[in-house]
This record gives structure tokens, C-alpha cells and sequence, in this order.
């Protein structure tokens, strides 16, 4: 009898392929490299403002915008990139980020709170906020939030 032996494909089933767009397996990819390489503050920082200069020019006002405000704002937390964004944690733990609207083909930028951000108010409470440019209403809103969430 002659062995059967199977042709070398791919081990990753194709329904998982299917399962992530382009963008989100580029997510993962950069949060896979962000693991492995442990960043001190500095070095967190500046790939931070890094991945905000990659950003098209809308996204990249108000991420520099929101950069100085958070740091403004809750200069405990400590910048550094999550899946590819600009975020900002404390203890280790991400507090918020801000997702640029082009990272999934979406029309507008986002500031995303996790659940380790101190914004429970209730039984429900917003978790994210879609951002098309920010005023002098915005920032101060933002900056009350980033503040409380970083407590």
C-alpha cells in the first residue's frame, strides 16, 4: 500500500482568512508587534506620534489635538499605540485611544474609552464617540472625560 500524503496548504482554515477583513488582519499584525516589543514611555510616545503622521490631514489635526489635551489633561497616563492606534494607559492597562476613521473605512475618527476607563454611570454609558472635527466644546468635553476615565 501507498502512503497518502497531503499537499502543504495553508494551516489556517479558510473561513478564518474570510472571517477579518484586510484592515482588521492589519490590526491584529500591529498589535502582534506591539506585544513584542515592550516600549518604555519615550519610546511609546514617539510611536504614537508616529502612527498620528501616517493619518490623512483631518485625522491627523485632531489627533495631534487630542494628544496635547489627553496629556493636558491626565498626565498620569502614558502614551503608546493598541492595535495600530494612538492610545493612552495607566498601569499597563489602555485607558482610551483614538481611531482614525480611514483604519476601517469609516466616515468619522473615534475616541474609544475601555472598560478600564472610570466612566460608569448608571447601567449604561457611552463606551466610544464619533469625531468629525473638534471645537472648544469638544475639547472641553474631552478633557472633563479623559480626566475622569484616568481617576
Amino acid at each position: 500500500m501507498k502512503a497518502t500524503r497531503k499537499s502543504a496548504k495553508s494551516t489556517t482554515p479558510k473561513k478564518s482568512r474570510e472571517a477579518f477583513s484586510a484592515e482588521e488582519r492589519a490590526a491584529i499584525k500591529e498589535r502582534v508587534k506591539e506585544t513584542k516589543t515592550a516600549a518604555n514611555k519615550a519610546d511609546g510616545e514617539r510611536d504614537l506620534l508616529a502612527k498620528i503622521a501616517e493619518m490623512p490631514e483631518r485625522d491627523r489635526a485632531m489627533g495631534k489635538r487630542l494628544h496635547a489635551l489627553i496629556k493636558a489633561s491626565a498626565p498620569a497616563l502614558s502614551p503608546r499605540t493598541w492595535y495600530g492606534m494612538p492610545a493612552y494607559a495607566k498601569d499597563g492597562k489602555v485607558v482610551c485611544f483614538f481611531q482614525s476613521g480611514q483604519k476601517f473605512k469609516t466616515r468619522y475618527a473615534t475616541l474609544g474609552f475601555s472598560d478600564a476607563a472610570h466612566l460608569d454611570e448608571g447601567t449604561m454609558w457611552p463606551t466610544s464617540f464619533a469625531l468629525t472635527k473638534l471645537t472648544a466644546a469638544d475639547e472641553a468635553k474631552i478633557g472633563a472625560l479623559v480626566k475622569r476615565a484616568a481617576s
